[in-house]
């Protein structure tokens, strides 16, 4: 994989997560399958909720579930998942964790305004946050002690730079939530580093059929299109399709990894995937909550900690089966 940044403070997560179990209480070990054995911490037991963006169908977020209730296994913590779509649904599933009076709330801040009243809420309550994926840039000044994701722009930048290396002229590039700053910042980065033109299409992500047609439409009308890049897993497959009923000879790029999309730059359909680690994000997002809660600890410094962007192609395929397969990649 060529990791477009390095994150230096990661590995430091790491190594800490790994000495855990002489310095606070955590004694169980990960087995190769992801399992933890039946342990978990000798601590106190936390209630711990994680609240997200996610439509009906994503399933990147099952990936970021993964890492969070293997986490929660480890930590002796109970691990509730709440989602909306919408913004004010979302901050209303907040609200019913402060309600709850939960030891620690896992956010995303996709519309960050609209989130921006009720995390001053649990700030009152006490409750610490951590904020995941998207929005980071907002992260501290809503009073979360750290952000865990990649830094939208500079992956975006990423896939410019790759289209870039390929010889690309044209690219097409599938917002499939609109109002979402992350998927914003990623089409603003690939036209920041793109040497070539790019054209934004915003579709409805949690209709398949209708982004299908949005993005067919689009590439026989424009025979000049030359890459698609698609913002999320499930689009990929979308444009995939689009691509192959309009006759386009234009390659398919994708943000995000699961199993389908390996299977797709397994078989050439997707030229290349950006792999921010959603795995990690949910792992260590309720781990950085347990270490706060048992030990004052605070990852990074509170500055962001870094999962992505590293860009994965067909080469990378035989390492990544094996952890798609079980839903850790």
């Amino acid at each position: 994989m060529r990791t477009a940044r390095t994150a230096a403070t990661l590995m430091a997560v790491v190594a800490l997560a790994a000495g855990c179990s002489s310095s606070g209480g955590k004694t169980s070990e990960d087995r190769a399958d992801g399992s933890t054995g039946g342990r978990s911490a000798g601590t106190p037991r936390l209630k711990i909720a994680m609240v997200t963006h996610s439509g009906e169908g994503d399933t990147f977020w099952d990936i970021v579930q993964s890492g969070a209730k293997q986490a929660a296994a480890k930590d002796n913590v109970q691990f509730l998942y709440s989602n909306d779509k919408e913004a004010k649904g979302q901050a209303e599933l907040v609200q019913s964790a402060i309600d709850k009076k939960v030891d620690g709330i896992v956010v995303t801040l996709a519309k960050p305004e609209a989130m921006k009243a009720v995390l001053a809420k649990a700030k009152d309550a006490g409750i610490p946050v951590v904020t995941i994926n998207s929005g980071g840039e907002f992260s501290q000044r809503f009073g979360a002690l750290t952000h865990i994701g990649q830094d939208e722009s500079v992956a975006g930048e990423a896939v410019g730079s790759e289209l870039n290396q390929r010889g690309r002229k044209k690219a097409l590039c599938v917002i499939h939530e609109q109002g979402n700053v992350s998927l914003e910042q990623r089409c603003a980065g690939v036209k920041k580093t793109f040497k070539g033109t790019v054209e934004n299409l915003n579709v409805d992500g949690t209709d398949a059929p209708s982004s299908q047609s949005s993005v067919e439409a689009k590439l026989q009308a424009a025979k000049d299109i030359d890459a698609v890049v698609a913002l999320g897993a499930p689009v990929a497959a979308v444009a995939v399709k689009a691509k192959q009923d309009a006759g386009s000879e234009a390659e398919v790029d994708t943000f995000d990894l699961n199993a389908a999309v390996v299977k797709s730059l397994k078989a050439k359909d997707v030229g290349f995937a950006v792999d921010q680690q959603p795995y990690l994000q949910g792992y260590l997002a309720v781990d950085e909550l347990w270490l706060y809660r048992t030990n004052a600890n605070v990852i990074g410094g509170g500055k962001p900690v870094l999962t992505g962007p590293a860009i994965v192609t067909e080469k990378d395929v035989p390492k990544l089966e094996t952890y798609t397969a079980r839903g850790t990649r």
